[in-house]
């Protein structure tokens, strides 16, 4: 390992967005930084592949959305953004649905053409809910009826978390976009788009000024990289830093298989989600409608959820009670550490879209680097 007997300003543990914006920051005022990551690329998740000039998003997919302008600002300076919309579809047996739900999707569902029409037969479809849902099921009744739920989230819920709807609790959707006008755009955010080229172009210049090492697991040597620097910021699972003392944090996994297909266009669409519980993934991902491309042959990805084993790389936090109370023990354990700060997915136990990893990452350095 090289530059291993240099003192720096910080490690950062983990080349993911909160990690790299950290760094780039600190970079550039004037502090020496180690970022080293555990996998044999920088980029974290949002890492693409490319092969025959399709950018393959390798940890499923990307699609950055906000309405915060300084952090749209921010992420424009290292890249060009197409003008990319997500409007996903859902393939419910060969019945397809536009998503969000929306006058496209109640159309099809039930051949109406009035918002007055659709609203109607979702307010009577949610009158057998007479309580307060006491289970994911009911909550999802509650907001959107009956049909949209059977046909339209039950399946897809039950694959994601592996357990049955009246078995999840209700918080988890605690509110679903219906939306009474013809439009598919999903996020509704003010910016969206998929940077030109890929995701890479970022992280790479983010970290251009780094020094960077790949494949080193931080809690494996940690004697090695422990007194390298004056602060870590650690970006990985927040017990697996403390050794798991009070026991593991549950996470949800993703498992990915893509193919080339020779053919120019798979589905018509970068998203399909499926919504029926026998079929066993829940998306198919058609890269190249990313970046609205003419190849003659597609990549294609099938997205399966799966169960978490350590050692796995973790997707989504199980953000139950269960699960929240033993966080907020490693959170205590944390705030007494003097030169480590904690942040991202992983080291805040958080669902994170980009724009909010980058948000954070700011606010740290605001707090940090002043």
């Amino acid at each position: 390992m090289k530059n291993l007997e240099r003192k720096y300003d910080y490690l950062i543990v983990g080349s993911g967005l909160f990690g790299s914006t950290f760094a780039y920051e600190a970079t550039k005022r004037g502090k020496k930084c180690l970022v080293i990551d555990k996998r044999k690329h920088i980029g974290g998740n949002i890492y693409c592949e490319n092969k025959e000039e399709i950018n393959i998003h390798k940890y499923g997919a990307h699609i950055f959305h906000t309405n915060n302008k300084e952090v749209w600002d921010y992420v424009n300076q290292f890249v060009e953004f197409n003008n990319y919309i997500n409007s996903p579809v859902a393939n419910y047996r060969g019945e397809i649905y536009n998503l969000p739900f929306n006058m496209n999707t109640f159309s099809k569902m039930w051949n109406v053409a009035t918002p007055q029409e659709a609203k109607a037969i979702i307010d009577k479809q949610k009158q057998i809910i007479k309580d307060e849902p006491e289970n994911l099921e009911e909550q999802a009744i509650s907001l959107v009826g009956t049909d949209i739920y059977t046909k339209l989230i039950k399946g897809y819920t039950e694959k994601q978390w592996g357990r049955d709807c009246k078995d999840l609790p209700a918080f988890i959707i605690k509110r679903l976009p219906v939306r009474y006008t013809y439009d598919n755009n999903y996020f509704n955010a003010r910016y969206q788009g998929i940077p030109i080229g890929g995701y890479n172009q970022i992280i790479e210049k983010l970290l251009a000024n780094c020094d960077v090492e790949l494949n080193v697991d931080f809690v494996k040597q940690r004697e090695k990289y422990q007194n390298i620097a004056d602060k870590i910021v650690f970006t990985g699972a927040i017990d697996s830093y403390f050794d798991y003392k009070f026991g593991q944090l549950e996470y949800r996994g993703l498992r990915f298989e893509t193919e080339r297909l020779e053919q120019d266009n798979y589905q018509g669409v970068a998203v399909m989600n499926f919504t029926a519980r026998e079929v066993p993934y829940t998306r198919v991902i058609e890269h190249k409608h990313f970046e609205f491309g003419t190849q003659p042959i597609t990549y294609v990805t099938k997205e399966y959820p799966a169960d978490w084993q350590l050692g796995e790389e973790a997707y989504y936090p199980v953000n139950d009670d269960k699960n929240q109370k033993l966080y907020q023990k490693y959170l205590d354990l944390a705030k007494q550490e003097n030169n480590v700060i904690f942040g991202g997915r992983l080291g805040e136990y958080k669902y994170y879209d980009m724009d909010k990893t980058i948000e954070s990452a700011l606010n740290l350095v605001k707090k940090e680097l002043r």
